[in-house]
């Protein structure tokens, strides 16, 4: 393996991931001797076509709707960026908690969480649509760039922190847990399974969590910022809601008069300050009673190490139901999620009807497959689309392309 010296060895917890001791790949490959494994899998990752098309993917709102609104990939640089930030203060590897962060939304559909609602019902007669599934998918199959494997073959951790990274799976009996409870898991996650034993049963590394947490704390962010940029609610609106009241009488008090733009700003920083912060000061005391030894140690703790204590744990879902009454059910967003909506479920059935219609190379090969794998590749074309794309063969294929100006 790659030599330690070099690579912040004096920094690094004994209970985060070690590069030196990485599990290995599916397909053993030769290390660099210029990177870790985490760089390279970040450098795999940011190279692949997937990452590249979440810049034309809905984070709220759809691409025409304004350049200045985030879009899965911007979300996905701020996501790493706190990812970072919380690995570095609590010793963690930080290039395999930014390689988490930006491969956590790989798998997402076209049009935000609205396409991959359609796709799930659409595909509930063949084993479902989940998007974190698909973001495993993505990088052990679909991106195909590679002489002598499919997907980017990313190390064990990179792979393990990307299906689990918000808890456990499966119960020690083996019994999905969570959404998955009374179910059973992804069809990609079963498949790949099979193959590679991810320990779906307990916690991830403290890397894995690190990046689910700055996924909350970013898209609260994020969203609260894109909302009232977007009118859909006004600042003092935000009153109603005692963590943001406190920010708000914080920046009014220390600057009076300011600019509505400052403003926001000021109310958006100082919320991922707050959250950063109770995070890192919770994080700590976590790890402290449980004293973890290795990073296996973190993985049977039992229970999430790094998040937010009771307090902000209440704060942020009081910032969620804000956010999900304001923001995501306001009548503008919801009058555009039903017209994506229909161009999604158009899709699908046309193509799973006719799916020669599909450009090569995904109409390759259709002869030797059932309607389950035919559905499947049809899923999985749909699913890469970016939000322009989607429009794009909606009116290649019907007459009747909703407008969404």
């Amino acid at each position: 393996m790659t030599a330690e010296i070099g690579f912040g060895a004096q920094s690094r917890a004994v209970y985060a991931e070690n590069p030196v001791n990485s599990r290995g790949r599916l397909f053993p490959e030769d290390e660099s001797p210029t990177r870790t494994p985490f760089q390279r899998d970040r450098d795999r990752i940011i190279h692949s076509s997937a990452f590249r098309r979440l810049k034309h993917k809905t984070q709220v709102f759809v691409y025409h709707e304004g350049d200045h609104f985030r879009t899965r990939l911007t979300h996905t640089i701020e996501v790493s960026q706190i990812a970072r930030s919380l690995a570095r203060a609590l010793r963690l590897d930080e290039d395999l908690a930014e390689s988490l962060a930006l491969a956590h939304d790989l798998g997402h559909t076209p049009f935000g969480h609205e396409g991959e609602d359609v796709l799930h019902e659409a595909m509930a007669p063949f084993g479902g649509f989940d998007h974190n599934a698909q973001s495993l998918r993505v990088v052990t199959h679909l991106e195909q760039r590679y002489a002598e494997f499919d997907g980017l073959n990313l190390a064990w951790e990179t792979l393990e922190g990307l299906v689990k990274h918000n808890g456990p799976l499966v119960g020690p009996g083996g019994n999905p847990l969570g959404k998955f409870k009374g179910g059973e898991l992804p069809f990609a996650i079963r498949e790949y399974a099979e193959q590679q034993d991810l320990l779906l049963n307990t916690w991830p590394g403290g890397e894995a969590q690190a990046a689910a947490i700055a996924d909350d704390i970013a898209y609260d962010a994020h969203d609260l910022d894109d909302g009232l940029r977007a009118g859909l609610f006004a600042i003092d609106d935000m009153r109603a809601v005692p963590f943001l009241a406190d920010i708000l009488a914080e920046v009014d008090g220390k600057y009076p008069g300011l600019e509505e733009s400052r403003r926001i700003h000021e109310i958006v920083r100082r919320s991922i300050t707050r959250m950063v912060e109770d995070v890192i000061h919770e994080s700590v005391r976590n790890i402290s009673q449980v004293d973890p030894r290795s990073p296996e140690d973190i993985r049977m703790a039992g229970r999430c190490l790094v998040g937010f204590s009771e307090q902000m744990t209440a704060a942020e879902k009081e910032v969620k139901r804000f956010l999900f009454a304001r923001v995501y059910r306001h009548h503008d967003v919801l009058a555009v999620r039903r017209l994506v909506a229909r161009v999604v479920k158009d899709l699908f059935s046309g193509f799973l009807a006719d799916p020669a219609l599909m450009p090569s190379p995904w109409n390759e090969g259709l002869q030797s497959l059932n309607e389950t794998d035919i559905a499947r590749r049809v899923c999985d074309y749909i699913a890469g689309m970016t939000d322009r794309y989607a429009i794009e063969e909606h009116r290649r294929l019907f007459d009747d392309t909703p407008d969404l100006g």
